[in-house]
């Protein structure tokens, strides 16, 4: 069993987070850069919305009690919508009124003095969910045995994304708006955002880089103290022990 060593971030989410381990996914880049600083965890749930992760956030999350025997949870990020804002009838569609209340929920959890899970060192950031390209994700779904019918719409994605922005304001979070950011990089052009996400829906590369900066402005302009350029390795450089001791160091770990 791994000791007690570095904090962590917990990434929280869909297909999407579940996949930001993918070759410079934000989960990622996000454990290079950290590390021997943070430990990042991915806690991604292919296919899950708002309704069904609720209840993993009580499994994945340490209670108040337990916290002391865990490494805390310096940073968590919750990445959620991309499912929620299936059309309705879709087996994973959550109404949007509901989909606001689940986000407050988690939220409150963290924050909130009287929740079994209250974690005052936690900061907390909301991610929008990406645009959907309907061409490509009609395409896709079309290109499937047996055929699908679209099961998403632009402009309820949109809305979705929103609403996150709506509960961060409302909440007092700070929220990394990928849906807007991809909607500018690809020039206010539905059919451009296939630069960005490989089936219409899920981020590629380049998804991942808009997303990673966003985050990192985030973090930036409202964490600074977790900016990762700005945090030092929780053990020493290796130089330090070319100017001292093996006794020096151990002082240095222990004390």
């Amino acid at each position: 069993m791994a000791a007690k060593y570095l904090d962590a971030i917990m990434l929280f989410g869909d297909s999407i987070t579940q996949g930001a381990w993918e070759f410079n996914g934000i989960g990622a880049r996000f454990a290079h850069v950290y590390a021997r600083k943070l430990d990042v965890l991915n806690r991604g749930f292919s296919g899950y919305n708002t309704e069904w992760a609720l209840p993993v956030f009580e499994k994945i999350v340490a209670k108040h009690h337990e916290q002391q025997h865990v490494p805390p949870v310096r940073l968590l990020i919750i990445w959620f919508g991309t499912n929620d804002a299936c059309l309705p009838g879709q087996p994973q569609h959550i109404p949007l009124e509901r989909f606001t209340e689940n986000l407050s929920t988690m939220i409150d959890m963290i924050r909130s003095p009287t929740s079994p899970f209250y974690s005052p060192v936690t900061k907390i950031i909301l991610i929008a969910p990406p645009p959907v390209n309907t061409y490509q994700r009609g395409a896709d779904l079309a290109s499937r045995d047996p055929p699908r019918e679209l099961d998403r719409q632009f402009e309820a994605t949109k809305r979705y994304a929103q609403e996150v922005l709506a509960v961060g304001e409302k909440e007092g979070v700070p929220v990394a708006d990928v849906w807007t950011r991809l909607w500018e990089a690809a020039g206010q052009d539905e059919r451009s955002l296939e630069q960005f996400l490989y089936d219409g829906l899920h981020l590629n590369e380049a998804g991942y880089q808009v997303a990673y900066d966003e985050l990192l402005k985030v973090i930036r302009d409202n964490y600074p103290e977790l900016r990762h350029d700005q945090m030092s390795y929780v053990f020493p450089r290796h130089d330090y022990l070319y100017d001292h001791s093996v006794e020096e160091f151990k002082a240095k770990l222990f004390n």
